[in-house]
């Protein structure tokens, strides 16, 4: 190769890898046509007012306005002034204004109804880098705060004292990456010290006033969802029907809120933390999920009507759903679960109903883990046909089988716990008056007897009842290998019989 060759073929190379970065910049024009699809693309007008000096693009009274649901109200953001800044290095700054509002306004009850907000900013920094096609937002704040500067209700002004709510994010980190094409594709993550909040309220005419004031500590984010091109935000349904999709999970290090007022006279005060917990949820055009968890909560309740606080404490609490969310001629899966782990009261509570302190006091448990398939017959999103369900006999769903991978309930000395596994003959509802179930489960009851025992000596059951339930425990159940245990297999035959123990009882 001569050296002319080489040396025009390392000057090519060099200028494709230099043109290729110069390709990737991104400009100011680049941002405000993006922002412009992007919130047309859902549903908003949005207007401002271009020019341009050097390398700054200014949008001078920046609006964004949404109708909302049945054209009943009306959402309108507006910014004075947003500079779009090109670095020199491919990317873009963003200059937000200290503080600008956000208005929704509509109608409810044929009464007209205006609340004006102020979203406020300290030393935001917001940096675009990427492509005109993948744009990844980089930003931090001291401080993001939305707080309700005014409310109308008709013609009238209420008074600043009446409703009042303020909430306050302070260091603020965080990222957002769009690839943008037919749909959007939104990858975020977010960090931040602190989220507080103040809400106030004042009834005059009835004399009912509250403060909610608390904190949640260590946030963090991670989330990624779909946008599609045409999606309508004001139609609930839309979000099962275009191609949404969303994924997230929030999680916090601590947390707490007191709150203080007043209730038909009565002063009260009520004061929680807890030690973490997580929120995930997930929406795509089949199913519907929460993931719900919270960590060593501590709550204590005081009224004028008692003379000392009520004090509770648990562990641990759960909630997590999984439903199909479309109508389909197809059965789906589903699941639902719950616990309240190590729930414990005050002795000053306990001694309420047990002052001689008879029943054992150790931390109670409820846990349920469920799992099954059932049929969605309806949108349940829909207005009309959720309008039309609540004045009919109609069902939402068939149920066809469910799973009861765990049941515990645990408290006051006696345990019960179990599982099972059922079918559902949606065809047959006479039977049972609901679909006809067949399947088994299995029981286990601890300290049912020396639970009776104590009850009966509290007073609180009679003699007479204590053998009736015994009696029926006996029909019910056999004896465990353990003392004052009780076992029993619950049997229900597609043919309609119920065995208990191979026994039949129905």
């Amino acid at each position: 190769m001569s050296v002319f060759l080489r040396r025009s073929c390392g000057a090519a190379l060099a200028y494709t890898i230099a043109t290729q970065g110069a390709w990737a910049d991104l400009t100011a024009n680049d941002v405000w046509v993006d922002w412009q699809s992007y919130f047309q693309s859902m549903g908003y007008t949005i207007t401002g007012d271009e020019s341009s000096a050097g390398d700054v693009t200014t949008i001078a009274n920046m609006t964004v306005l949404m109708d909302l649901p049945e054209d009943e109200a009306e959402f309108s953001m507006m910014m004075p002034e947003v500079t779009l800044t090109e670095n020199g290095d491919g990317t873009v700054s963003i200059g937000f204004p200290e503080s600008f509002p956000l208005t929704l306004s509509g109608t409810a009850e044929d009464e007209v109804f205006s609340v004006d907000l102020v979203y406020s900013q300290t030393d935001l920094d917001m940096v675009v880098s990427g492509t005109p096609e993948d744009m990844t937002y980089d930003y931090s704040a001291s401080q993001l705060s939305v707080a309700i500067e005014e409310l109308e209700a008709g013609d009238e002004a209420l008074p600043a004292d009446a409703f009042d709510v303020q909430f306050d994010m302070v260091d603020v980190t965080g990222s957002s990456r769009m690839l943008i094409g037919e749909d959007r594709t939104i990858a975020q993550t977010l960090e931040a010290a602190e989220l507080s909040y103040n809400i106030a309220f004042e009834d005059p005419e009835l004399g009912d006033s509250g403060l909610f004031v608390g904190q949640l500590n260590d946030l963090t984010f991670e989330g990624d969802n779909v946008l599609p091109s045409g999606l309508d935000l004001s139609d609930p349904s839309a979000f099962y029907t275009s191609g949404f999709e969303f994924d997230g999970e929030f999680t916090y290090g601590s947390g707490e809120t007191n709150v203080s007022g007043v209730a038909e006279g009565s002063e009260f005060t009520m004061a929680s933390s807890s030690e973490g917990g997580r929120f995930a949820a997930s929406m795509d055009a089949e199913s519907l999920a929460y993931d719900l968890e919270q960590n060593k909560t501590q709550m204590a309740v005081t009224t004028a009507d008692l003379p000392f606080p009520l004090e509770l404490a648990m562990e641990k609490a759960g909630l997590k759903l999984d439903i199909p969310v479309q109508p389909s001629d197809e059965v789906k899966p589903f699941g639902f679960a719950m616990n309240l782990t190590d729930f414990t009261m005050s002795d000053v509570l306990w001694s309420m109903f047990d002052p001689a302190g008879t029943l054992p006091r150790d931390p109670a448990t409820i846990a349920l883990d469920t799992s099954g398939t059932a049929k969605v017959l309806m949108n349940i999103f829909d207005p009309e046909q959720a309008a039309a369900l609540e004045s009919s006999d109609e069902l939402p769903a068939e149920l066809h089988s469910l799973t009861i991978n765990e049941l515990l309930v645990s408290l006051v000395g006696a345990r019960l716990s179990g599982d099972g596994d059922f079918a559902f003959d949606n065809e047959n509802t006479q039977e049972f008056g609901m679909p006809a179930p067949s399947g088994v489960a299995n029981l286990e009851l601890v300290g049912a007897n020396a639970l009776i025992d104590k009850l009966i000596g509290m007073g609180l059951v009679s003699e007479n009842d204590a053998l009736g339930a015994r009696m029926m425990m006996g029909m019910m159940a056999v004896p465990g290998d353990e003392p004052d245990t009780l076992t029993s297999k619950i049997e229900f035959t597609e043919d309609g019989q119920i065995l208990a123990n191979g026994q039949r009882i129905k």
